[in-house]
């Protein structure tokens, strides 16, 4: 079950991986952010998102602890990304609904998280997967969640030539001013 479910996670993230530099190379014919949004957009990009999240969380579970982290590191790291994470992620996604999470165009934020950073909900997806990896110490879940922080940490480079398009010189502005924040910066 357990290698079932890392092969599941890992296609899911190179498919996800697979689309996003697909959408980089070929801006016009771009899959992410979608050309046009309709009413299956959202099941396109929740299904896959909370099916690669659920795959970590068992994951996780079944193979709790085998990882050599101390017990103080899991859960005094571990907890406070989750949590932070998913307060920051939940609190954007309610700014901007579900549509424009999902690639419909809208409103060009740079209020609330995106104050400090292009990219708040990327970084604390991030921080969820590295909290939960720290936490359950699981290396299938580590596997996999490195898998999915590759998507994340690539789907900006995606998003910012449809951000110039939509925005102009409003995203040229706030793209100038602010940092993307990955880890790597």
């Amino acid at each position: 079950m357990q290698a079932v479910l890392i092969v599941v996670g890992l296609v899911i993230a190179a498919a996800t991986l697979a689309a996003i530099l697909w959408s980089i190379a070929y801006l016009e014919r771009r899959l992410w952010p979608p050309k046009r949004y309709t009413k299956a957009t959202p099941v396109l990009v929740w299904v896959p998102t909370f099916t690669l999240f659920g795959i970590l969380i068992v994951l996780g579970l079944m193979n709790w602890g085998s990882l050599p982290i101390p017990t103080w590191l899991r859960f005094g790291v571990g907890i406070p990304l989750i949590f932070a994470g998913n307060v920051i992620v939940w609190s954007e996604v309610a700014q901007f609904g579900i549509a424009q999470t999902c690639g419909a165009k809208g409103s060009l934020r740079t209020g609330g998280m995106y104050r400090y950073s292009r990219n708040p909900q990327y970084v604390a997806d991030i921080a969820m997967i590295i909290g939960w990896i720290v936490l359950c110490a699981s290396s299938g879940a580590a596997l996999v969640g490195l898998a999915g922080i590759a998507v994340l940490i690539a789907a900006p480079f995606a998003e910012e030539p449809w951000l110039k398009e939509h925005y102009g010189f409003a995203f040229e502005d706030y793209w100038a001013s602010h940092r993307r924040q990955h880890p790597r910066n």
